[in-house]
């Protein structure tokens, strides 16, 4: 049976790094807060320099943070008893490349002071038992990736912070990163993992944070970020049907062809405005972003701070 996963939570945390008003000076992460949950993937997404690798080192307590603080299930990380068999974590790994797979395991597991049968049940779960007595010097990345995963895995931990967990995998790797991460969820674990780019965890993930500049510019799941952006409507008499709306206070712009978009009213407020007006409408229908479209446009354009 699989450990039940913990809530961490992340609450007002701020890191800046250098004297406050010095050219060189960063604000890393400014007052962010979110929650994961067990039995859900949360991704933490932003570009590459937004926080996130700070963050979870905050979560962590491997970097302390000038104010908000981060608990799993309401303690401090360094609070809990056993920590490997709660939390597991692989943030930036290293390998050392002399070093089996099986050796590099081994000396965590003895840090650890698990049972040396760990290590034969890690290597087992991430499909490295075969690889296990190579070189990690010769690993590929996504042997690499696995490799790490073992690593947090070794002490059976309900919950895991895995930062950047497919970074630079294959199609079939991410395909396997995706599959196994949605299973240790369905077995009620707690999965917070980062990621710069969506396209790699979009389909792995039930909740997203975003930031940008180390602050928080959207916090819900990937449906609620693929939002509507506004109204498309095609009728018989377009002129007419614009001046219409915007005495109704909306916002009508002129698409490609004979489209307008309506903001600032619904699909139902526009087919009543446009019956009333006696205008026959040949195309009605709310217009969506892609995710991807919608990701980008908040880490590139999003006032920091504003959430979606």
């Amino acid at each position: 049976m699989a450990p039940k996963g913990a809530v961490i939570e992340v609450a007002g945390l701020s890191k800046r790094f250098g004297a406050r008003g010095s050219p060189q000076a960063v604000q890393a992460v400014k007052d962010l807060s979110f929650r994961a949950t067990p039995g859900r993937v949360m991704g933490f997404l932003g570009p590459n320099g937004s926080g996130k690798t700070t963050t979870l080192a905050m979560i962590l307590e491997l970097v302390r943070p000038d104010s908000g603080h981060a608990t799993v299930d309401g303690q401090p990380y360094s609070s809990l008893e056993r920590p490997a068999t709660i939390v597991g974590s692989a943030l930036s790994p290293a390998f050392h490349p002399g070093h089996t797979g099986l050796a590099h395991l081994q000396i965590m597991q003895r840090g650890m002071g698990l049972a040396p049968t760990a290590v034969d049940e890690a290597l087992e779960l991430v499909g490295l038992r075969e690889a296990a007595n190579r070189k990690t010097g010769g690993y590929s990345l996504g042997m690499r990736q696995r490799l790490a995963l073992a690593g947090a895995l070794l002490g059976n931990p309900g919950t895991l912070i895995l930062d950047e967990p497919a970074n630079g995998l294959d199609p079939e790797g991410i395909r396997w990163m995706r599959q196994f991460l949605r299973h240790l969820a369905a077995e009620g674990r707690t999965i917070l993992l980062s990621s710069h780019l969506l396209a790699e965890v979009q389909q792995t993930v039930d909740d997203l944070v975003v930031i940008r500049k180390g602050e928080r510019v959207f916090l819900g799941t990937p449906d609620e970020l693929e939002t509507g952006n506004g109204i498309g409507v095609e009728s018989e008499d377009n002129d007419r049907l614009a001046q219409a709306l915007r005495q109704a206070g909306a916002t009508v712009e002129a698409r490609e062809g004979d489209r307008l978009r309506v903001a600032g009213m619904d699909a139902l407020g526009v087919g009543r405005l446009a019956r009333d007006a006696g205008i026959a409408l040949g195309y009605l229908a709310q217009e969506r972003t892609g995710l991807e479209d919608r990701f980008f446009q908040l880490i590139n354009d999003t006032t920091p701070g504003e959430d979606s």
